[in-house]
């Protein structure tokens, strides 16, 4: 009789795709010990969907802790003896040789492969690093055999030592056959996993939460229907010293072993939060030599904690940015006035970090969600072609003196062509001033510029502007006779009717 499908419990939001991808890997019937991988930052929902995976395979989930080599032999024993209803309720191991070899040969049930997740996986590293040969070894041996289908899943958020585990001369690499990233929701995901439905809440409850969901838990208040009581919403969170939310920026570098003397790493991240974005200019804003930051730089990012974004119209010029929110919020907002947040004088503290908090925090937010909206939600008629890839740019500008950054850059990568074609040149801004007909003629300057480089095509690149309060009388009548301009609001990045 065949396994009745496993359908995502209704109690996982989103996730479908990922939910997918386990599921094939938990159920594909090819005989032996297959192994996967599980990744991606904390309060991500990981455990939170691999427990489900597991009751739904009635499979097996550990969830390590920090404790010695002993003590977790101990407790991996008692785990799986009591999973598999062993008398006495525990099994004993001299090593983790005999605990995975016992988790190998589980068989399933209900016509499934037998499932085991090993959840935080680092902790049992930090003290058993030949845990990964054991594993390679079981998996292996399994390989060319008929033993029974088993399907054993690692998982953790300390995302350089799980980027690690399939690189280079890693005893696992070329084991897995899944290498699954839970990464945080996008914009319109979180919008309606807090359940606001007004853009003007939801941008800027995204622009400190982000999408992870792990964060709503940690919240005592329901998010706030209207932007009256955003601020009053935050002073019961990320703003109250008695919150967890305060200190996440450390609570998220101390999950990171490899994070060790965590000042130059808050220096870096706040330099970044403060919109110094290259390399030179990181250095330039910690007193260092510009090479002094290739090391803190490269760690950040394999932690990730920055995102390295190159220019998409000149080579070798990286820029760099926060890829959690609440990391630039803090360095943002709370940490340059911590001593009056601490001593929870909130509404004054508040008050004064409100221009950082427009500037350092919901402009760039802004930005970036613009460019998603561009590769994710806008469709090929409203860009004029395909945005096969999505960025930003620096432009020259040889007679002006001067240089122009684009915050949103859509290049058409699929036609068989000379050039790349430039479908979209884009500026996207959170102020309270509506968008003018001079911002039109800063982008027709810029796509003159562009439209002369012999390596792109962009002559008929269409001119965007994405604002937070919209386009005046003007600019909207230009708009509705040009087809090369586009006006995108927060309504339209939100998909609101």
């Amino acid at each position: 009789m065949p396994a009745r499908p496993l359908t995502k419990p209704h109690d996982v939001f989103a996730r479908d795709q990922e939910w997918s991808d386990l599921v094939d890997f938990a159920t594909s019937p090819d005989p032996g010990l297959r192994l996967a991988i599980v990744r991606g930052r904390r309060r991500q929902g990981k455990s939170f969907l691999l427990r489900r995976l597991a009751r739904a395979c009635n499979g097996f989930y550990y969830q390590a802790l920090e404790e010695e080599r002993t003590q977790a032999l101990e407790s991996f024993g008692a785990a799986l003896g009591r999973h598999l209803g062993v008398p006495g309720g525990r099994l004993a191991f001299a090593s983790w040789t005999e605990a995975v070899e016992a988790l190998a040969d589980q068989r399933g049930a209900g016509g499934r492969p037998a499932l085991a997740v090993i959840d935080e996986l680092p902790y049992l590293l930090a003290h058993s690093p030949e845990l990964q040969s054991v594993i390679q070894l079981a998996v292996d041996e399994r390989r060319e055999s008929s033993s029974p289908p088993s399907r054993l899943i690692l998982c953790g958020s300390a995302l350089a030592t799980m980027s690690s585990l399939l690189a280079g001369s890693q005893a696992l690499r070329g084991r897995a056959t899944l290498d699954l990233v839970i990464n945080a929701f996008d914009y319109r995901n979180a919008a309606l996993f807090w359940g606001i439905a007004d853009p003007r809440v939801a941008f800027p409850a995204y622009a400190v939460f982000g999408g992870t969901p792990g964060y709503r838990d940690l919240l005592t208040a329901a998010a706030p229907k209207s932007l009256s009581g955003f601020g009053r919403w935050l002073a019961k969170g990320p703003l109250n010293p008695s919150s967890a939310l305060f200190r996440e920026d450390d609570y998220l570098l101390t999950g990171e072993p490899a994070l060790s003397g965590r000042a130059l790493y808050h220096a870096v991240l706040t330099a970044i939060a403060q919109g110094k974005t290259t390399q030179g200019a990181i250095a330039a804003a910690l007193g260092r030599e510009q090479r002094s930051v290739q090391y803190p730089l490269a760690a950040l990012a394999e932690a990730g904690f920055v995102l390295r974004d190159d220019d998409l119209l000149r080579q070798r010029r990286p820029s760099y940015r926060l890829a959690d929110p609440i990391l630039r919020f803090h360095h943002a907002v709370t940490r340059p006035d911590l001593a009056r947040f601490e001593d929870h004088r909130t509404d004054e503290a508040w008050a004064e970090a409100d221009e950082r908090f427009r500037s350092q925090v919901l402009g760039p937010q802004f930005e970036q969600v613009a460019r998603d909206f561009t590769a994710r939600y806008a469709s090929a008629a409203l860009l004029g072609g395909v945005a096969s890839r999505v960025g930003r740019a620096v432009v020259n500008d040889a007679g002006a003196r001067a240089t122009h950054e684009v915050d949103v850059v859509a290049i058409d990568t699929s036609a068989r062509r000379p050039q790349p074609r430039v479908v979209v040149l884009g500026e996207a801004k959170y102020s309270q001033r509506r968008c003018t007909l001079d911002d039109v003629r800063r982008l027709e300057r810029i796509r003159g510029l562009v439209a002369a480089r012999r390596d792109v095509d962009a002559t008929s690149a269409r001119l965007a502007l994405f604002s937070a309060s919209g386009f005046d009388a003007e600019l909207a009548g230009l708009a509705h006779r040009r087809d090369d301009i586009v006006l995108v609001d927060l309504d339209a990045i939100y998909g609101s009717p």
